[in-house]
């Protein structure tokens, strides 16, 4: 068995990529308000700010950054996915079932990368947001209604019309197709 090694680093600044088990379901994003509920909930009981997010049907990615000293993401993650699985199930969708152990909505396992400084945040933020262009999604990143780059615009951080005609290359979490 492969031994994960996570960089528990307090009060630091993570990419994430967050998959469900199944690539072909839209659970994220028909359930969103849910997803939302099961981010503000583990919020008030273990802060951490929100720097860049998209939701996809299937997956999502994010850049979180940790209250200083506190280096429990593994934990908010499990919040998180329980909390929005819980009330997945409590609105009446059936889930896949894994295995003995019970149903299941979401890959055991993560991505997680560590920023290293004002660049790297940048890049991943880039990503995330081009991401539903990349999968064909929307055809430009601000015509995706799931994605902090809607606040990026509105602090005029990025013009409107950002990432129309732009690529964006590198491994960020998921498997290279081809």
């Amino acid at each position: 068995m492969v031994n994960y090694r996570r960089n528990l680093l307090p009060g630091a600044t993570f990419f994430f990529t967050v998959t469900l088990a199944d690539r072909r379901s839209t659970a994220l994003t028909t359930h969103i308000d849910i997803l939302r509920q099961a981010f503000r909930a583990t919020r008030r009981e273990m802060p951490f700010q929100i720097d860049a997010i998209v939701i996809l049907p299937d997956h999502l990615h994010t850049i979180i950054t940790l209250p200083a000293g506190d280096a429990h993401f593994p934990q908010r993650w499990r919040h998180i996915k329980t909390g929005f699985t819980r009330s997945v199930l409590q609105s009446g969708t059936l889930l896949p079932q894994r295995d003995a152990t019970g149903r299941t909505l979401w890959q055991r396992r993560y991505w997680e990368h560590t920023i290293r400084d004002e660049n790297d945040f940048a890049r991943h933020a880039d990503y995330i947001h081009y991401n539903p262009t990349k999968h064909g999604l929307a055809p430009t990143p601000a015509a995706w209604p799931y994605s902090s780059l809607h606040r990026f615009i509105r602090a005029g951080a990025v013009p409107p019309d950002w990432g129309q005609g732009a690529t964006f290359e590198g491994a960020f979490g998921e498997p290279r197709e081809g």
